[in-house]
């Protein structure tokens, strides 16, 4: 089985790494306003007031996709060291523009095990659990998060909104039946929901991320943080990459390597304590208490697939995947795709319908959609469904066959839309009944049990190597590296009595 990082890490860092941001589209045009960094005007690709709008449509889009994590210590932390460090940058500075100075910025904590944090235009902040994990003392989280306010202040979406031609996303496969209907954008955004306006990408560039890195030295510098902390991060990074022998994916092209912004950082840092800013702030003991409990990697509460079968432990569902195909678990959607990425199954909770003939037919009944049969049916001989088999046509005009299945359990309507196109479908239908049929209570009492891992900080009671406080056996599917990364130590490193670790634990 992969280990840790490769399962969970690098699998989806090809999304999400560092993303720059998703945004609802707004014709680019050309306004002349101040950039509020180095205060001349020049042209943007968006005024100010339509990057707050951009960030107040994506926010419910990026909530609905990762989640909030579950903690209002943890949330309320990460909303007073933004404001911290928002106080201290361009946006709030007595010579700024009032536009800019007063702006309501948005910081929130995502449960998310990737390792990210973003923002979007308009003064929108992100960071997932995964972050805060590789993260070990506030000065670290300051710098990360400074670098974050910074993009948005040097309004490096408008700029790069100017410069770059926008194209549409493509859809996974040639097989998407519109957002509308089946809520999946794209190959690109598999792992992310649908908006109710088209999603586009927009990257960027190194000198953006070289920019942004400076404000976030300058921002928590100025804050009073050892601001040089902020190198260990990319330490941490260059070390994942290293551990598997590759660049991760989508970052050299788009973001300074590493390994260079692990030693520009200190350098940065230094010119700001020649300025006099002393930066002696880490607070290390307060992070560590603050992230004490926190889940690391993927919650199994929330869903996880084990032996060819996707089980819902908080829920107390499960059913099958299909041999080689890929799964992707979101807060609001479990998709399946095939090896081939010719077919998909997308199954959700329908909040709208009381019984699985409503939910089948307000997919069926939509415009567009040709209805072959319907009819009731029993999920593993027991629960109440329906189920329908329709064509539709791509926008291209592309045929395809859609099976769309329904059951009530619980308290909820349950539904999966499986869909291919249509000269593929009879290769595919035994795969989507597969998964539909086989729908059923859960009753393994240690699945039901399952308890997700959690970041354990304490103190160390006595001297020794890193490797010799490991657990045994080590959680989940990591391996001792992948902890001594999180601690941003060597495995044979020597730890000091009193030294703060961090151990993940079941």
């Amino acid at each position: 089985m992969p280990n840790y990082y490769k399962k969970t890490l690098m699998r989806q860092l090809k999304t999400y790494f560092f993303l720059p941001f998703f945004i609802t589209f707004l014709v680019a045009g050309c306004s002349i306003q101040k950039n509020p960094v180095t205060g001349t005007t020049r042209a943007f690709g968006y005024s100010w007031s339509q990057e707050i709008q951009i960030g107040r449509d994506a926010d419910p889009e990026i909530v609905a996709q990762f989640g909030l994590y579950d903690d209002d210590e943890l949330a309320d932390y990460v909303v007073e060291i933004g404001e911290r460090i928002l106080a201290e940058s361009h946006l709030r500075r007595p010579d700024t523009d009032r536009q800019f100075r007063e702006t309501e910025f948005t910081f929130r904590m995502l449960d998310s095990p990737v390792i990210n944090a973003f923002a979007l235009p308009g003064g929108y902040i992100y960071f997932t659990r995964g972050m805060m994990a590789h993260l070990s003392n506030e000065a670290q989280f300051a710098v990360v998060m400074g670098h974050e306010i910074g993009h948005v202040a040097a309004r490096h979406a408008s700029q790069r909104a100017l410069r770059q031609t926008i194209g549409q996303i493509a859809v996974v496969g040639g097989a998407v039946l519109g957002q509308e209907i089946l809520g999946l954008p794209g190959q690109t955004l598999l792992e992310l929901s649908s908006t109710a306006a088209q999603l586009l990408f927009l990257s960027y560039s190194r000198d953006n991320e070289r920019e942004s890195d400076a404000l976030g030295v300058e921002y928590a510098a100025m804050s009073g943080y050892d601001s040089a902390e902020g190198a260990a991060l990319f330490t941490s990074l260059k070390r994942i990459s290293e551990k598997y022998g590759q660049t991760i994916p989508n970052f050299v092209s788009t973001h300074p390597d590493p390994g260079e912004r692990e030693i520009r950082i200190p350098r940065l840092a230094d010119e700001w304590r020649e300025r006099s800013y002393e930066q002696t702030e880490r607070n290390e003991e307060r992070y560590m208490q603050i992230i004490d409990g926190l889940i690391f990697g993927d919650n199994p509460r929330h869903g996880f697939e084990e032996n060819g079968v996707f089980y819902h432990p908080d829920l107390e569902f499960r059913y099958n995947i299909p041999s080689g195909w890929e799964m992707i678990n979101q807060p609001s959607q479990v998709v399946l795709l095939s090896q081939q990425e010719d077919a998909v199954s997308i199954f959700r909770i329908d909040g709208e319908s009381s019984t699985p003939q409503q939910s089948v037919r307000a997919i069926t009944s939509q415009d567009g959609i040709q209805l072959l049969e319907e009819g009731e049916t029993l999920s593993s001989g027991e629960w109440n469904a329906y189920e329908a088999t329709a064509h539709a046509s791509l926008q291209d005009g592309t045929p395809i066959g859609l099976y769309i299945y329904a059951v009530s359990y619980g308290d909820y309507i349950y539904r999966f839309i499986n869909y291919t196109v249509r000269d593929r479908y009879d290769t595919y239908e035994d795969n989507f009944r597969y998964v539909t049929e086989s729908f059923d209570r859960l009753t393994d009492p240690s699945i039901l049990a399952i308890e997700p891992v959690r970041i354990q900080t304490f103190r160390a009671n006595r001297s020794g190597t890193f490797e010799s406080f490991l657990p045994d056996p080590i959680p989940m599917d990591m391996d001792a590296l992948d902890i001594a990364i999180i601690n941003q130590v060597e495995l044979e490193d020597q730890i000091q009595q009193g030294q703060w670790l961090k151990i993940p634990v079941q």
